[in-house]
Order: C-alpha cells, then structure tokens, then sequence
C-alpha cells in the first residue's frame, strides 16, 4: 500500500472511531479531499512554491494526517474493530484510552475555544463604546473642519488663489489668517508660498506693507483699512508717484477726515505750480496757460530739464500745441545729445568743440550713415589726432561693402578704387570667397561653368573651386553606379586621368556585390580578393587556373559544389569539347565528361561520351576512363544498371585503374548492399586509391540519400568505424531534428 492511501484509511479509521480530537473538525468534508490538498501543497513546498497564509494554515491543521506510521499499534487496532474481529482487553484498553485522551483534548480545546469567544465579545463591547464616543468627537471636528474650510474658501478668494491647494490647505490657512490680522510674514513664511507659487497672496501681501508705510509718511495712520482695495492707497501711491491728485478725491480725504494728508496734497500741489511756471519760461512754453500738474507739458518740462529724451507722442503733443520755441530747444538739445553720444561711439571726446556747427558733427554723422570720407574729412580727422576715429570710420566703410557683397549687390568701381586705396584685403578676401560660393552653387545645381568663370579660377588660383568640382563630378559617378547605371568611356577616361581610384573601388564593390547575389553568396565575411576577379574572369567566360581553385577549395574558401566552383567546371568542360574538336584527341573527352558532372550536368557529360565506336579507340586506358566517367553520369541521373555496365566493362579494359572499383562501391552502396560495396571500395585501395577518395564518395551517397535510406546509411558506417566516420553524426543530428519537427506538425 502506498503511503498516501494508508494515511487516508488510518485517518478514516482514527476519525470513525473518534481516536481522535480532530474529529470534529472534518465537518464532513471527504478524508480523500483533505489527503489530496495535502499531497498537493506539499509537493508545492517542496518544489519552492510561495504558499498563501490560508495554505500554511491549512498545512498547519492537517499535516498531522502524512505523519501517521504504519508501526502505530492503533492502526493494527482500529483496523481489526472495523473488521468485525474481537479485541483482547489490551487491545480494548488500549483503544478506550485513545478515545478518553482524544475526548480530554476535545473538551479542553472547547473549553479554550469558549474563554477566548467570551474575551473576544467583551473587546467587542469596549470598542464599540470607544467608537461611540468616537463618533460625538469626529462629529465636533467635522463641524470645526467645516467652518475653517468656509473660511478659508473666504481669504483665498480675498487674497486671490484660485489654484487648488487641498494637500497643503492647513499650512495655507494659518498663513492666511496670519495676513488677515495685520501680523506680518516671515522670510521663511514668504518662501513658502513662492514654492507652491502663490504669488498673488505675496504680492497683496507687499502692497499691504506698502500701504501701511505710505499711511505714516503721508499722516494717514486713522485710517483703519489696510487693504490694496482702498481708496487710500490708490490715493497715497498717486501723491508718492508724484501723479496729480483729482478734486473728486481731495473731497474723499476730507470727508474721511485725513486732513494732514489733504494738506500735504495742497502743498505739492502749490510747489508743483511754482516749479511748473519756472520750467514754462525756461523752455519758452509760457504761450501754455494751463498750470495744472496733470497737464501732459508739465511732464514733457519735467524730462526735458532731467535730461530724458522724448519720446515721438511727446514731440507731436508739442507741435499740436504750437509750442514752436519749446521745439526749437528741444531739437537742439537732441542734437546736442546725439553729437555727443557720436563723439563717445567713434571714439573722439578729446575733442572739446561741442557747437553744432562743428564740422567733426558732420564728419561723424557722415560715418554714421556708412558713407566714404573725402580726404578733406581724413585730414581733419588727422590734424587733429583722432586717428581712432579714422580707424572705426574705415571699418565703418569696409563693413558695409561687405553687407553689398553678402546681399549680392555689385561693387562699383569707386568701391573698388577705394579698397585697393585703404589695402582692405579683407574685404576682397569675401569678395572673391562670395563669387566661388557661387561658382560651387552653380557646379551643384548642374550648370555648366562659362569660359570666363574658367578664367577667373585659374587668375585667382582658386584650387578649392577646382576640387569641389571634381568631387561634385565624382558623387555624380558614384551615383551613377549606384543606381545601376553604367559609366560611359569618358566617364572611365575621366577617372583614369585624375587618378580616381576611390571610384574604381567603389564601382567594383558594386559590382562584387551583385556578383555575389548572382552567384548566390550570401558570407558577408567574403573576401573581395581574390574573388572579384575569379567571378569577372568567369562573367567573361575565361579560364581559371585550376591550381588555384583546388587551393582554395582544399582552404575551404570556395565551396566545391557553390555556383563559383560550377561556373568553374562548365568553362573547364566547354573548353575541352573545344579542344577535341580543333584536336581530335580523345583524351578531351574523359576531361570535358569529368567537369559536366562537377557542374551538375550529368545528361551533358552523357553527350559528350555517347555514340563513339569504341571498335576505332586503341588505347584501353582511355576506353576505361570514358567507360567510367560514363558510368558516373549514369549513376549521377540515377541509371545505376547503366552505370554498373560502364563501370564492369571499363574493369574489363583496364583491371589494374582504381578508378572502376570506386564507381562499383558507389554503386553498390546505393543500392544499400554496404558489405559488396565494401568489397569494391577494398580492391580500389589495393590498386592505388586514397582512403580520402572513398570517403569522398561515401559522403556524396549520404548526402544525395532519402531520410530513410540516409539514416540506414550512417548507421552502418558509424556502427562500422564510428572514428573514421565521426562526420556521419551531423547527419544522424540533423535528421533526428527533422523528425522531431514531422512529429509535432
């Protein structure tokens, strides 16, 4: 009995007879369930699985269950009762103890379970009480809360947040309140709202600072307000900006009783009056009769006295007005203004002579304007020392021909007399560097170059234009070749003569690789040398040198049976079909028969040895090499009957050539008669062939095989020689694979 059946039925048996305290716990659920839950979270726990806290529990309670033994003397007991059979008074005590300690256990565990019920209802009870109370205090907060987030809704609107702030609303209130008491922030208080970006409640925050700090300057302390929103601060910021303050608001500040502050407004009123009649006669404005500080000329006065320039809508208020004097000054002024503002930009404040009738003025307006000093204005400049203004007005000059030649404008001949005049090399540098950019322009977009562009290259040595050109004419060739499209023999002349070697190499790399795509090579890795020219030599339909293709066949560079190496063969085999026709040598033909067959044209290789009266051939050595290469086209196809007949009748004609015997083992193995087969491969060694050949052989016969046959095949010879013929397991391997796959599709 396996052990998982015997737990079960003991269990049973313990449970039937109440043997044991959990008998009550089964509720009854069937043992055979409780045993196969067990069996699986066992397996689970031991294979490494995270069980749940409710498993672990379930193990906890039953697991009691897999440890019952079959060397427990109950079991024997219990067993012996449900069949019937009487028990000795041992036996009978034995069992009634059992049952008494099961009960005892029982009842203490219902004893145990009953105290914690009842201490678990009194904790019930004392929890509910708490919550009750709970409930009376949570209520008094909600309300608190309610009322603290109506008046936070409040200040936020006053103080102008309007972006949420629920996860920081307790901070947020403290510092509102803070702000609504007149209590002032601190540097770190203030930071924080930056951080959470409510500049809205810092910036009221400074205007209410601001308020309080105008209300002492302008003895406005009564005032109770110390919000933005007043009237006051509208008020103190116009008389702090030094702005007219209106009748309708001098009124307010007397009916809110803020006298000292009304008298301070009469009196900057009355001193502005003063100041204003001084600056109309000073700026000859008296025409003017308004003495209002709101009036727009008082400000104009005020400017034009700091020394502020005016602006355009300040200049047409003048003329509007008819204030010719004034405009007289202030153009002057202007002037006076920009003559020393162009003495300090032209570097000539040495110059003392501020009148505006100074003829360094015009000479600096005239640099100013990009225009060519005269040599009088040169020699004034001279006699004077200002020979760093002479400086600046020269590459004043020099840059604004060189915006002409950016723009694409024509230098006349006074620039260009006075370029050479000034030796601004600089400026002829752009000059010519401006007309090969356009030269190259035109070289890209195709245009040919006239013979006067021709000309100016060559007078001024511009090799740069030379060589863009070239590689222009080059990236043409390359693209060209890249789209497939062949090079003229001017193109190759071209190339030759300027020794353009890269497009050579670019057009053979092209070239090679559609060669490989031709010839079905699909190696990244392989090498353009010596290939490229094997595979050109062969587009050409010109001989190899067949040493060197047996090298690089033996270095398993070329593969013996790839497109390269076939091309090879039919090339070998037309040539000697050519030789025996311009000969008539017969030994051509065995040659020509042989390359058929390695290009994979067996029926051309049966061509070439079909209808010769083999009556008019003297020599049986080539009688037996035509019979067998003969023979090895017929078992190529697959006649093997024929081929059998070519191989035994070349035998007949030359016994002591290997040759013969090797084709006979071949055929016999495809046969599958290994052991004849053998036999032949064994009378070719003894005649002189290489061990090498057979294997050669033996690897074709499995290669061409069906699976079955194949798999016959490399069983016997690894069976044979598992050494000698250790390559036969890649084909066990990979036809092992293919069954695999015929199985599961």
């Amino acid at each position: 009995m396996k052990h998982q059946d015997f737990c079960e039925e003991f269990a049973f048996l313990l449970v039937k007879y109440k043997a044991t305290h959990k008998a009550k716990q089964y509720g009854g659920v069937p043992l055979s369930s409780i045993c196969c839950t067990l069996r699986g979270l066992l397996n689970m726990r031991t294979e490494g699985v995270n069980l749940t806290s409710e498993e672990h529990l379930f193990l906890k309670e039953w697991g009691w269950i897999m440890d019952l033994s079959p060397s427990n003397p109950l079991y024997e007991i219990l067993k012996q009762v449900d069949s019937g059979k009487k028990l000795s008074k041992e036996e009978t005590r034995a069992l009634k103890k059992e049952q008494q300690k099961a009960k005892i256990i029982l009842e203490r565990e219902e004893q145990e379970a009953k105290i914690i019920l009842e201490r678990e209802e009194q904790e019930a009870k004392i929890i509910l009480e708490r919550e009750e109370q709970g409930k009376i205090i949570l209520e008094r907060e909600e309300q608190g809360k309610i009322k603290k987030e109506i008046h936070l809704a409040e200040l936020a609107t006053k103080y102008r947040i309007s972006r949420s702030y629920s996860s920081i609303s307790h901070r947020l209130y403290d510092l509102l309140c803070k702000m609504d008491r007149g209590d002032g922030l601190s540097w770190s208080e203030q930071e924080w709202m930056k951080f959470y970006r409510f500049y809205e409640p810092i910036d009221i925050y400074r205007q209410m600072e601001e308020f309080t700090q105008l209300k002492f300057s302008y003895k406005a302390t009564t005032c109770e307000d110390s919000f933005p929103s007043s009237n006051l601060y509208k008020i103190l910021k116009r008389l702090d900006n030094n702005q007219p303050i209106s009748p309708k608001n001098c009124q307010w500040l007397k009916e809110e009783n803020l006298l000292e502050t009304l008298a301070i407004v009469e009196k900057r009123d009355t001193l502005q009056q003063t100041v204003f009649a001084q600056l109309k006669n000073k700026y000859q404005a008296t025409a003017h009769q308004d003495l209002s500080a709101s009036s727009p000329l008082y400000k104009i006065l005020k400017n034009l006295d700091a020394d502020i320039q005016l602006s355009e809508s300040e200049f047409n208020w003048l003329e509007e007005h008819q204030l010719s004097e004034t405009l007289s000054i202030v153009l002057e002024i202007e002037q006076k203004r920009h003559f020393a503002e162009l003495k300090v930009k032209y570097k000539a404040i040495t110059y003392e002579d501020s009148s505006l009738s100074s003829h360094l003025y015009k000479v600096l307006k005239k640099i100013d304007l990009e225009s060519q000093l005269g040599e009088p204005d040169i020699n004034f400049l001279k006699k004077r020392k200002l020979t760093e203004t002479i400086t600046l007005a020269l590459d004043k000059y020099a840059a604004s021909l060189k915006s002409k030649i950016q723009s694409g404008e024509p230098l006349s001949e006074a620039d260009f007399d006075w370029v050479k005049q000034n030796k601004r090399q600089d400026v002829i540098t752009l000059a010519l560097d401006k007309y090969a950019a356009s030269l190259k322009s035109k070289i890209q977009s195709g245009e040919p170059l006239s013979e006067a562009d021709f000309d100016w290259v060559k007078q001024n040595k511009r090799q740069d234009v030379i060589t863009f050109a070239i590689e222009n004419y080059v990236a043409s060739l390359k693209s060209k070749i890249r789209s497939g499209e062949s090079l003229s023999e001017a193109d190759f002349d071209w190339v030759k003569q300027n020794k353009r070697q890269d497009v050579i190499t670019f057009t053979q790399e092209k070239d090679f690789a559609a060669l490989k795509v031709k010839y079905r090579i699909i190696d990244r890795n392989f090498p353009f040398d010596p290939f490229y020219a094997i595979m050109v030599k062969l587009e050409r339909e010109e001989r190899l040198d067949p040493v060197l293709v047996v090298q690089l066949i033996q270095q398993k560079l070329l593969a013996s049976h790839g497109m390269i190496a076939m091309a090879y063969h039919r090339l070998e085999a037309r040539f000697y079909e050519q030789e025996y026709e311009r000969t008539g040598d017969k030994w051509n033909l065995p040659n020509a028969s042989s390359h058929w067959r390695k290009a994979g044209e067996p029926r051309s290789a049966l061509k070439v040895t079909e209808n010769l009266d083999f009556d008019q051939i003297k020599e049986n050595k080539l009688k037996s090499a035509l019979l067998t290469t003969r023979g090895g086209a017929f078992r190529d196809i697959p006649k093997l009957s024929d081929a059998e007949k070519c191989a035994l009748k070349a035998i007949e004609y030359q016994p002591q050539s290997h040759h013969p015997y090797t084709l006979m083992g071949a055929i016999c193995y495809e046969r599958g008669q290994y052991s004849q087969g053998d036999d032949w491969f064994n009378k070719a060694i003894k005649r002189g062939a290489e061990s090498e050949d057979i294997d050669s052989e033996l690897k074709r016969v499995v290669k061409n095989a069906k699976d079955e046959k194949r798999r016959e095949v490399v069983e016997y010879l690894l069976t044979k020689n598992p050494q000698r013929y250790a390559w036969a397991k890649a084909y066990r391997k990979r036809q092992g694979g293919e069954d695999a796959r015929r199985k599961n599709s």
